[in-house]
C-alpha cells in the first residue's frame, strides 16, 4: 500500500534541493513539513566545526584576539574633533586590550557579576568593545533606542534592572531627563564624553556619571581577571520595537548565538581580508550576529559615519567586500537605480537593459 512506500531520507531530500531538507517527520498537525539546512540535515549545529571548544562570545573573541592580533577589527571615519576623513582602525589585539579595561573599569565600580548593562548609542567602535567587555566579565548586554521616544528607554532599563548605562552626549541629556524614574540605574558612562563637561553632582541618589575615557583609564589602572560565562548564561536581552504593547525582551543565551552563527558558517565563509560595513543598527539581532559571525573569521568591521543619507558616502570611502542589508533598504537603492537611468533615457538606457540582461543571464547559467 502507499503506507508501506518509502520515504526519501533527508540527505536524499538535500541533494534534491540544494539549500533545504525535508526531515521525513511531520510536526503534529500533520500538515506542515520539517526542514532543515541541506549542509546539516540529520543534526541540529551547535558549534563550530572547526572549534567545537568555542562555547561562548568571550570564548569566541578570545580565539579571533590570539588568531587575528595584528589584524585590522573596528574602523571609524569620524576623527575624535568630529570631523570626517579617512578610516582609522583599532586591530584585534588592541581591542582586546579596551574590552579588559572598560569590564574591570565596570568592576571597579562595583557594578555585579551577571547585571545588566544599557548601551544607548548608536554603532560605533565603543559600542563592539562594550558588548565584548559584557562577555568576558558575564555581564548581560541591553541595547536601548529611542526610535519609539523615551518612554521605551525608560521601560526597558526598569524591566531589565539595568544597572549600568552607556550613553553618548546627546542620550545623555534624554537619560537625565527622567533619571530619578530608573532607581536601578548606578553608573553612566559617556561614550565622546569630556571629563569637564561631566555634571559635578549626581543627578539621582547613589548615582555617579563618568566619561568612557575615565573609566578606560580606571580598569587599564587596575585590571581584573576575566569571569568568563558558562554557554547556558545569557548574553543579551534583546528587545523588540514594542508595537504590540510595550517592548517585549527575548532573552538569549551564550550557547544561542554560538549556535546560529556556526550554522550560518557552514554555507558562507569570510576571511581576514574581508571588510564589513556596520550601519544596520546593532540594537537588532541581524547586526549582531554578523558582527559575531565576522570576528570568529578575523575580517574588519567599518563603521558608517552615523547618517543613512551618506551611507554610499562611507561605501566609496570603505569599499567593503561584504554589505548586509534589509528589503526596505534594498527596495530604495533598486528605486535610485531605476529612476536613474529611466532619467538618463536614450542610449544610456538601452546599454543599461543590455549589460543587465548579459550579467542576469549569465547568473541563471551559473556564471558570475
Amino acid at each position: 500500500s502507499d503506507s508501506l512506500a518509502p520515504n526519501p531520507t533527508a540527505g536524499e531530500y538535500a541533494h534534491v534541493l540544494g539549500y533545504s531538507a525535508v526531515l521525513p517527520e511531520k510536526l503534529q498537525t500533520g500538515k506542515w513539513n520539517v526542514y532543515r539546512s541541506a549542509h546539516s540535515p540529520i543534526t541540529l549545529i551547535d558549534r563550530f566545526s572547526d572549534y567545537p571548544d568555542i562555547g561562548t562570545l568571550h570564548d569566541n573573541f578570545v580565539n579571533a584576539v590570539e588568531t587575528f592580533r595584528d589584524c585590522r577589527y573596528l574602523g571609524t571615519r569620524v576623527h575624535s574633533d568630529g570631523t570626517i576623513g579617512d578610516y582609522k582602525w583599532m586591530t584585534y589585539g588592541e581591542a582586546g586590550t579596551s574590552r579588559a579595561a572598560i569590564g574591570s573599569g565596570l568592576i571597579c565600580h562595583g557594578i555585579p557579576k551577571g547585571a545588566r548593562v544599557g548601551l544607548y548609542f548608536i554603532n560605533r567602535p565603543e559600542w563592539t568593545i562594550v558588548d565584548n567587555a559584557c562577555s568576558a566579565y558575564s555581564y548581560v548586554s541591553v541595547p536601548l533606542y529611542d526610535t519609539l521616544g523615551p518612554d521605551a528607554v525608560q521601560f526597558i532599563v526598569n524591566h531589565a534592572s539595568v544597572e549600568a548605562i552607556f550613553c553618548v552626549p546627546e542620550t545623555l541629556r534624554t537619560l537625565l531627563s527622567f533619571i530619578t524614574q530608573m532607581p536601578c540605574v548606578r553608573l553612566i558612562v559617556v561614550v565622546g564624553g569630556v571629563d569637564e563637561n561631566m555634571p559635578s553632582s549626581p543627578a539621582a541618589a547613589g548615582m555617579e556619571i563618568i566619561t568612557y575615557s575615565m573609566l578606560h583609564r580606571q580598569g587599564h589602572m587596575s585590571p581584573q581577571p576575566f569571569r568568563p560565562p558558562k554557554p547556558e548564561d545569557v548574553a543579551t536581552i534583546c528587545y523588540t520595537s514594542g508595537t504590540t504593547g510595550t517592548p517585549k525582551g527575548a532573552v538569549l543565551s551564550h550557547a544561542n548565538f554560538i549556535a546560529n552563527v556556526a550554522g550560518q558558517d557552514l554555507g558562507v565563509k569570510f576571511y581576514p581580508s574581508d571588510v564589513y560595513i556596520s550601519y544596520l543598527p546593532l540594537a537588532h539581532i541581524y547586526e549582531r550576529t554578523n558582527q559575531i559571525w565576522l570576528v570568529h573569521r578575523g575580517a574588519a568591521v567599518g563603521f558608517y559615519q552615523g547618517d543613512n543619507l551618506k551611507l554610499m558616502d562611507d561605501l566609496n570611502t570603505l569599499k567593503p567586500t561584504v554589505f548586509a542589508s534589509v528589503p526596505r533598504l534594498y527596495n530604495k537603492i533598486y528605486a535610485a537605480i531605476t529612476n536613474a537611468v529611466k532619467e538618463s533615457g536614450g542610449l544610456k538606457e538601452r546599454l543599461f537593459h543590455a549589460a543587465y540582461n548579459a550579467k542576469r543571464q549569465a547568473i541563471i547559467n551559473g556564471k558570475e
